[in-house]
């Protein structure tokens, strides 16, 4: 999922994680590689929202791992298969 403004910030309210900003040097990199999400790091790796499959009463996306660190020092990553983590995020809905 590409996550807009709002979204993010809630999904950080959530979780214990960083979002790599579109800007990022890896950004085209990933993008080329996982598609269009927004990405997100945490103490186990590289992560994305995928839309949850379960019934929350608002819209949801579930955390999934896309790559882990393969070093103590957090700079380099080993992709794998898509894992869920288990963690979901439910995004309220914003009154203007």
């Amino acid at each position: 999922m590409k996550l807009n403004s709002t979204q993010v910030e809630q999904t950080l309210s959530q979780v214990n994680a960083h979002v790599l900003p579109d800007n990022h040097p890896t950004m085209t990199q990933l993008t080329s590689v996982f598609g269009d999400h927004t990405f997100f790091v945490d103490e186990r790796g590289l992560n994305v929202l995928e839309p949850a499959d379960i019934e929350t009463g608002a819209e949801s996306g579930e955390f999934v791992n896309l790559a882990d660190w393969s070093d103590p020092s957090l700079t380099s990553l080993i992709p794998h298969e898509p894992e869920s983590t288990g963690t979901i995020v439910v995004f309220r809905d914003v009154m203007h």
